[in-house]
């Protein structure tokens, strides 16, 4: 049974990662079409579509590890993805300074969860 799951999981990952791969390339099509048709360049707008096309390039990356990595997701890569979208959450929403400040207690709440997984040991009786 445990072997079926894996299978099911396995394919799934394989059809996630496929449609990202389409969605990335439909976001780097939209991407060159903005910057060459756009008369107005709207900065804000920019900032959106380079993060939105990191955050599909990252998912697809987490997938390659998670097959690399021998079918497991460390759970330090989700925190990554984590610090670095809450990062780029501030880059492009830094109008009200109270949700911003709280992004960086998130963001610093994820660096601690970071350092606590680094510290324990990886083996437990």
């Amino acid at each position: 049974m445990p072997a079926v799951l894996q299978f099911i999981l396995n394919v799934s990952l394989i059809l996630l990662a496929v449609v990202l791969c389409v969605l990335l390339g439909k976001e780097i099509f939209n991407f060159v079409e903005f910057i060459m048709l756009s008369e107005v360049k709207e900065f804000q707008y920019f900032l959106e579509k380079i993060l939105v096309f990191f955050l599909y390039f990252e998912f697809i990356t987490m997938i390659v590890k998670y097959f690399r990595e021998n079918y497991h997701f460390p759970l330090r890569y989700f925190l990554y993805i984590g610090i670095t979208a809450m990062i780029r959450l501030i880059i492009v929403d830094h109008h009200d300074p109270m949700n911003t400040l709280l992004y960086a207690f998130v963001i610093l709440t994820l660096i601690l969860s970071y350092y606590i997984i680094n510290k324990t040991p990886r083996e437990r009786p």
